[in-house]
């Protein structure tokens, strides 16, 4: 662990954006550009998510992010044979000139979101320029990385954040005065706009702005790691020193951060409390999801609080007995992440009452949406565990002390849409 810290006043290099000739559907040869776009691969969580997907539109992005065959190896060539064919039909076109791009995210709430897709260079943690705040799984990025060699492109842009609301912020505003590249709304009632970004004199002004910041991954923490072990595989220079995100000033546009959930399939409820009964106060909520989520907030407000569900109602599950806590959190962090709820949940809960390894599909899974966690431990008669969200500011502060949270801590959004522009590492 790296306790030494970043300060973004210290990273002796910044941020290094660069602009490239962006891979993006051809309207014409496609249903709908909403069509064919899709969250982030991790996201898909429904259980016929996928399939809708794939029916949405024949070439709908999910076909390239997560391939189905009976093989890992058959899945990353039907990936890039998918991919080479796209292309060879033109479904997928290459820009004329390299871009930074402006992508613009409105809901119909009022939300509205801007930022920067690039392909950035890649740094190390102690570099101190990209700061992780989570763990990551092996297996997943072994994953990440075999699709990325097989199809030799950056298919989907990560989520960074940083503070800044200086001339790259201008740009941006800038920018999103004119007419964009394209603009669709996808079935969640999001509305989508891209421009392209090529004067030079604008380039200039977006890099010479970020060199001086640093970066937070919000969402992507699997597909960063799998770009620094892509690049260390190669002799540098090579395309891979330089990966597909998108950055966003939330100086400017504050990210919305949530939970993700836990789904313990081998558990049952009642196997569950039982094994944590006196060490935590348990209560058993007749409540609807939105009046127990509400219990859990207020319940989080005064220390370590979790829902359990999966058996047709929720428990209230808080109070850890201290004693307990002093036995199975690690002493040598700092108090925020001691106090963590996911910290309490890995390293007390999973570890030490339930014995469930975090790393092992077959025993647990991390879920985006709530209510679909809730669907499948009941249908399935697992456990859902349900956290409530951790504070923007205690994220960032951890990442600049150089402290990683527990894997799949947080959720910030909105996430990107796949689909809407993808780098070629050969073009």
């Amino acid at each position: 662990m790296n306790t030494a810290g970043h300060s973004e006043a210290t990273a002796r290099r910044g941020l290094e954006l660069n602009p490239f000739r962006g891979l993006r559907y051809d309207p014409d040869r496609v249903g709908s550009l909403a069509a064919v776009t899709s969250p982030p691969y991790d996201v898909v969580v429904r259980p016929d998510g996928l399939h809708h997907l794939q029916s949405a539109d024949p070439y709908n992005i999910v076909r390239l992010i997560l391939p189905q065959a009976a093989t890992p190896e058959a899945r990353n060539e039907q990936a890039a044979d998918t991919l080479r064919r796209w292309l060879d039909e033109g479904v997928l076109t290459t820009d004329p000139d390299p871009a930074l791009y402006v992508y613009e995210q409105r809901d119909g709430d009022g939300m509205l979101q801007r930022g920067i897709i690039g392909a950035l260079r890649v740094s190390e943690p102690a570099e101190g320029v990209v700061l992780p705040h989570e763990d990551v799984m092996p297996p997943v990025v072994a994953d990440r990385a075999a699709l990325m060699r097989a199809t030799r492109a950056n298919l989907e842009p990560l989520l960074l954040t940083y503070r800044g609301n200086g001339a790259a912020a201008e740009v941006v505003e800038e920018t999103a005065e004119r007419p964009p590249l394209l603009a669709t709304t996808t079935e969640d009632g999001f509305r989508h706009r891209l421009w392209a970004v090529t004067d030079p004199a604008e380039v200039a002004r977006v890099q010479s702005d970020l060199a001086h910041h640093q970066a937070l991954i919000a969402d992507g923490h699997h597909r960063w790691a799998t770009y620094r072990r892509l690049r260390a595989e190669q002799p540098s220079p090579s395309a891979w020193d330089h990966g597909l995100v998108l950055l966003v000033d939330t100086a400017r546009y504050p990210l919305r951060v949530r939970a993700i959930h836990r789904l313990l399939h081998r558990l049952p409820v009642a196997d569950a409390l039982a094994a944590v009964n006196g060490l935590f106060r348990v209560r058993r909520l007749d409540k609807p999801l939105p009046e127990a989520l509400a219990a859990l907030a207020d319940a989080a407000c005064a220390g370590n609080a979790f829902l359990f569900a999966g058996d047709g109602t929720f428990h209230l599950v808080d109070r850890p007995d201290p004693d307990l806590l002093a036995r199975t959190v690690p002493a040598d962090r700092p108090a925020a992440w001691r106090s963590l709820d996911a910290t309490v949940l890995h390293a007390t809960l999973l570890d030490h009452v339930w014995h469930i390894p975090e790393d092992s599909p077959a025993h647990i899974a991390y879920i985006h949406d709530t209510a679909a966690t809730v669907e499948k431990a009941e249908r399935d008669g697992g456990t859902a565990v349900l956290l409530h969200p951790v504070h923007e500011e205690v994220v960032r502060d951890l990442a600049r002390q150089g402290v990683t949270m527990p894997r799949k801590s947080t959720s910030f959004g909105p996430k990107p849409a796949s689909g809407l522009v993808l780098r070629a590492l050969e073009l």
